[in-house]
């Protein structure tokens, strides 16, 4: 049920709820006070036996003082001045019904600690003028600014029991359109508020925001502004310090700085507020840091009982303790204010939920911070007027509490609202950036410098690169006009990786005057921004960053989302490493030249696209095509024209039987046969004991390094990526035939190549390879007809067209380019697609864990 009362021009509603005061006649929450009468001139003068209170008249006055702001404030007539009712224990705050502010706080009932004097009790008047007790300057002080901070129950108000405050400080916000930056503004604040402080409270300002504030306030526009805006924060420290003294209502000193900014922003606002408090504190603490060696501050402090305060500062621990912490939260939503007001319009808007509903909630942020700076003006007061010994109250120490948990309440909403916004920018900004390395990529450039920046790190403020020679950090430049291979990858780029890269890079420096073959490597990493970045992490880069002789980035933090997202997407990386080529003007002339680089190494130069194509034009089935740059003494064999096996598996039996029946067929046909084991594409462990099974027995010749059978089977793969990426996997091509069957073989069983020389006889399963030379007997009469290598090929391809071992291709999914479809090397029907879930287990580490 809402109050009236009548209009006219002697009287208006009061809107003020929180200004009302309880009297003895009637029902404490609903009789407004009644201003005194105009019977002792146009306002009374104090009693001098009351210090600052003033007594009303004992009639009821006929004509009331109509407030400006908040309507009529009516003093009760029987009272006398301010009364504390006994049988209320503490000063309450009125509870209005309607749209007033409902459950506010309330005082602890015990107000006796205001006070030294326990006759005082709560400040109780009495009937007759100037009865007053007066005990020291505490009793001359004490009844207003503290008690009237915080009234209502000690439980916060949560952000929807504001709707009326909300609505008041509503009506006086009347933004003329101005724009001010108020950033620099709150650097100078949180300085001033960090540096004039008891050593209780914690400095939050970093070193940057004030060298940032320092650069700001020599700039000839923020002077300007700071000129302009001066005016305001004087009056607003006046009012504060003025209303602290006087023992006004916070509500109503905070209603009457809302007047003051009216035509401010409400980040204005607040920061306005704040730094008219930082003028009054500031200069407080001042006195306090200097008084003792400097005359002038020594005299000033006296007056202000500086000195008392500074040598009680153990007994003042609690106080000053929710004080600063207070303050703490003051700056602290002030800066959660002024970033919602910073942030890019162009990027988020007010129709994004989480921006509008975080401004909805400013205005209830700005009122409660502004409140807050009225109540630690008002303990500043207390200090300087009433002396450490009222200033001791626990009772203070709690409203300064509740109030600093009221602005945490507001700052973690705000900070958390914050959060989904830059989220929000981060990810439009990404696909911004996104759009811009494509649109990038498909322009021409003088030179590479811009992509490459775009890619690497877009801002002039470091070097990003790190030289893998010197171990030094320098810029892109050194890149310009030059041909780059981006080495992407993850931190899990696996050293057999690596030692093949730098043989081949090395290579490339031994003919440093050979312009032809001369390209830069950059390795790029990419980490999983999701992942924390630990230390572990970081001693893996550095140690995969200090192995490398090529240019690196200097830490992965450089690498952004979008570019990530288009090395994904446009490039197609899927965490195996790719080398992408970019050429003197910044183009693109090859998506991953790391399959060249397996296969030709640095004869690929300069690894275009075109490069591929011709050098496969060039290419022919032929065993230098498997071994090529791996094992000399195969390469030895071919040029001698001897009969070659080159086989593989990791079934030892099957082994056995191969290499016997093999050495078997030599003796009988008089033909010398070499045999060389180069392993598996996988099962590690099971290779390394058939290499020592090998070895032991002396079965044949195998590559003892693994490094080298790793290699192996890379180049082999890399054949078919190679023609994937060209779109030419599925060629009637015989060559391409062949190395799609050698890589089915491996998946199952083992298998066998035989090759006259350079020139490749038969190349098949274990199931069909073994059972031709156990069954030499029934075609060995054809040796002398057609010769060992045909006689051989004939029976083979008679076994083979009995039995057809299963075709199976496996693609990781971190592989890249991925084919749609694959026709069979043995049929040429498309072949079915499966989903296959694998894990080739490391021996090793199998049995450490059993």
């Amino acid at each position: 049920m809402e109050s009236k009362v009548p209009t006219g021009s002697s009287q208006q509603s009061n809107v003020a709820s929180s200004a009302q005061q309880p009297t003895r006649a009637s029902n404490p929450l609903q009789v407004p006070f009644q201003q005194p009468t105009q019977q002792l001139g146009s306002y009374p003068q104090p009693n001098p036996q009351l210090g600052s209170l003033q007594q009303p008249t004992q009639q009821q006055g006929s004509y009331q003082q109509p407030n400006p702001q908040l309507g009529s404030l009516q003093q009760p007539t029987q009272l006398g001045s301010v009364q504390q009712p006994t049988q209320l224990g503490a000063l309450q705050q009125p509870r209005l019904t309607g749209n007033v502010l409902q459950g506010s706080l309330q005082q602890p009932s015990q107000l006796s600690s205001f006070l030294p004097a326990s006759k005082l009790g709560s400040f109780q008047p009495t009937q007759q003028p100037g009865s007053l007790l007066q005990q020291g300057l505490a009793s001359k002080f004490a009844p207003s600014s503290m008690q009237q901070l915080i009234k209502g129950d000690r439980s916060m108000i949560t952000l929807s029991d504001d709707s009326f405050m909300v609505k008041q400080i509503l009506e006086t916000h009347n933004p003329d359109g101005r724009e001010i930056d108020v950033r620099p503004l709150l650097y100078i604040v949180e300085d001033i508020l960090n540096r004039a402080t008891m050593p209780t409270m914690p400095t939050t300002g970093t070193q940057a925001q004030i060298e940032n504030m320092e650069d700001k306030t020599h700039q000839a526009n923020f002077l300007v502004m700071l000129d302009a805006l001066s005016y305001t924060i004087d009056r607003i420290a006046s009012e504060i310090a003025y209303k602290a003294f006087s023992g006004s209502e916070a509500h109503q000193t905070t209603l009457s700085i809302f007047n003051m900014v009216s035509p401010f922003a409400w980040d204005a606002k607040l920061v306005l507020a704040v730094a008219a408090f930082a003028l009054n504190y500031g200069e407080f603490w001042l006195l306090a840091q200097i008084y003792s060696t400097n005359n002038l501050a020594k005299s000033m402090a006296l007056l202000k009982q500086v000195p008392s305060l500074v040598e009680h500062a153990g007994i003042l621990k609690p106080r000053l303790d929710a004080l600063n912490d207070l303050i703490q939260a003051i700056v602290e939503v002030s800066r959660c204010v002024v970033e919602f007001k910073e942030l890019p319009s162009m990027y988020i808007t007010q129709d994004v939920p989480a921006l509008s509903s975080a401004w909805a909630h400013v205005p209830t942020a700005v009122y409660w911070t502004i409140r807050s700076v009225v109540a630690c003006a008002a303990q500043i007061s207390s200090f300087t007027s009433l002396g450490y010994e009222f200033a001791t109250s626990g009772t203070e120490s709690w409203e300064l509490s509740t109030l600093a948990h009221k602005l945490k309440t507001i700052r973690d909403h705000l900070r958390k609202q914050l959060e989904i916004c830059y989220q929000y920018i981060e990810e439009k900004r990404d696909i911004e950036d996104f759009q811009t390395l494509v649109s990038l990529f498909e322009m021409m450039h003088i030179d590479n410098i811009k992509p490459l920046k775009a890619l690497i790190y877009p801002k002039d403020d470091l070097q990003p690169l790190v030289d893998g020679s010197s171990k030094k950090r320098v810029n892109i430049e050194v890149l310009r006009r030059k041909n780059v291979l981006l080495l992407i990858s993850t931190l899990d780029i696996s050293q057999d990786e690596l030692a093949v890269l730098e043989q081949i890079y090395n290579e490339s420096r031994l003919h440093p005057t050979r312009l032809d073959i001369q390209y830069e490597v950059v390795w790029i990493p990419i980490v999983d921004r999701s992942v924390q970045w630990t230390d572990p992490l970081q001693k893996k880069f550095e140690e995969l960053q200090s192995s490398m002789p090529w240019y690196t980035v200097y830490h992965p933090s450089l690498i952004g989302k979008a570019v990530m997202r288009f090395i994904r997407e446009k490039w197609h990386f899927r965490n195996k490493p790719i080398l992408v080529v970019l050429d003197p003007q910044g183009r693109v002339v090859s998506p991953n030249a790391i399959h060249m680089m397996w296969i030709w190494g640095s004869n690929a130069f300069p690894f275009t696209s075109l490069r591929e194509e011709a050098l496969w034009r060039d290419e022919t089935w032929r065993l230098e095509l498997l071994v090529d740059g791996i094992d000399q003494t195969t390469l030895n064999w071919v040029k001698d024209g001897k009969y070659i096996f080159l086989y593989g598996g990791d079934d030892i039996e099957w082994i056995r039987k191969f290499t016997n029946a093999a050495r078997a067929v030599s003796v009988a046909a008089h033909i010398p046969i070499e045999m060389v084991y180069v392993g598996k594409g996988s099962k590690r462990e099971k290779v390394r004991r058939a290499i020592a099974t090998i070895t032991v027995e002396k079965l044949s010749t195998c590559w003892q390094d693994l490094t080298m059978i790793w290699f192996f089977w890379t180049r082999l793969e890399s054949m078919l990526f190679s023609k994937i990426q060209l779109g030419k996997a599925d060629d009637i091509d015989p060559m391409m035939q062949e190395i799609k069957k050698l890589l089915t073989y491996d998946r199952e069983g083992g298998w066998a190549v035989l090759s006259k020389g350079s020139s490749v006889v038969v190349n098949g399963h274990g199931n069909t390879m073994l059972p031709t030379l156990l069954e030499y007997d029934s075609w060995k009469q054809n040796v002398s007809l057609h010769g060992f290598d045909l006689a051989f090929k004939n029976h083979h391809d008679m076994l083979r067209s009995i039995s057809h071992p299963c075709s199976r291709f496996e693609f990781s999914h971190v592989a890249g380019r991925i084919p749609e479809s694959m026709k069979c090397p043995e049929c040429h029907r498309n072949m079915e697609k499966h989903t296959t879930f694998l894990c080739c287990h490391d021996e090793g580490i199998l049995s450490r864990l059993q």
